[in-house]
């Protein structure tokens, strides 16, 4: 890929602010977006150049990079690390200067020099080529708990890259998974570093989720209160028959086994759910029934 002068894309000076930054991107990025240049190449290009040059530059820590290293930057951490290996291997085995790099700062002939000799031919005998990982990614994604109830493949986008992952049921809120090898790509042969994406869990259930087993509240009339009964209750998977004994009091609770959430990458094995009488007690009686529950409380 062709170096792009990032200052230059976006037309602004190297000590231009942040607000100029955004300025010019958001005034350019309305020039060339896609929508008003239907079919043309040349504002498809710059826009993805302004683009990028934003994502960096907005960015203080890899603007900062970007700055010292140019088209470089990227591997400026790798880059850190080497010329500190090269200046202790000068120290102990003697060399004199260390080309430009001795002192507090250097210029772009000797960083483009140490930069081949780092990752270029330029190697001497006794010093063997140093392969890097690439840099690890971090991402997060936001799913509904409805969502995790089974395990299920989804495309997330990092970078502008497709990356097609297996979500595994039950993950949990906050929860972190690796995906080996899907992070910034190697350097000089290295291996591609890892993604790990951080997982956000929203409720959009009636069900409250603690590690693996759900709590619901299910209301009940008086009358199946008192006399006794069946329901039928909603669970994550299906619906199910409760009977509900004679005289159960607000509050009472059950348990189904094995009706909960599944268990995170444990095939066919779920928590518990556990159901919460509320009994409703009726505010609209007619005359008949409340003469009724009058000679109830009389016979008491």
């Amino acid at each position: 890929m062709a170096y792009i002068d990032y200052y230059k894309a976006l037309g602004v000076k190297k000590d231009a602010s942040e607000g100029d930054i955004k300025k010019a991107y958001r005034k350019l990025a309305r020039k060339y977006h896609p929508d008003l240049n239907k079919d043309n190449k040349e504002a498809e290009k710059k826009f993805k150049e302004i683009n990028e040059a934003n994502e960096v530059l907005s960015n203080p820590e890899n603007r900062k990079k970007y700055d010292k290293y140019g088209e470089h930057w990227e591997h400026a951490d790798e880059i850190e690390r080497q010329k500190a290996q090269q200046q202790q291997y000068q120290q102990s085995y003697g060399g004199g200067d260390f080309g430009g790099f001795g002192g507090n700062g250097f210029d772009q002939e000797d960083f483009s020099d140490f930069f081949q000799s780092m990752f270029g031919g330029r190697a001497s005998s006794s010093r063997k080529s140093v392969k890097f990982k690439g840099q690890d990614l971090n991402a997060s994604l936001q799913l509904n708990l409805s969502d995790i109830y089974k395990t299920h493949k989804q495309t997330i986008t990092v970078n502008g890259k497709k990356i097609r992952i297996t979500i595994p049921a039950g993950i949990k809120d906050g929860q972190v998974i690796r995906i080996k090898g899907h992070g910034g790509k190697g350097v000089n042969g290295g291996p591609n570093g890892d993604l790990y994406i951080k997982f956000k869990i929203v409720n959009d259930t009636a069900f409250k989720r603690l590690q693996d087993d759900l709590y619901k509240t299910v209301d009940i009339d008086l009358y199946t209160a008192v006399l006794g009964g069946e329901i039928e209750v909603k669970t994550m998977k299906s619906k199910v028959k409760l009977k509900v004994k004679p005289g159960t009091q607000c509050g009472t609770k059950t348990r189904l086994k094995g009706k909960g959430f599944p268990k995170y990458k444990k095939d066919n094995e779920y928590g518990d759910l556990y159901i919460t009488y509320n009994v409703k007690i009726p505010t609209d009686l007619n005359e008949k029934q409340k003469e009724l529950f009058k000679q109830l409380s009389e016979i008491k």
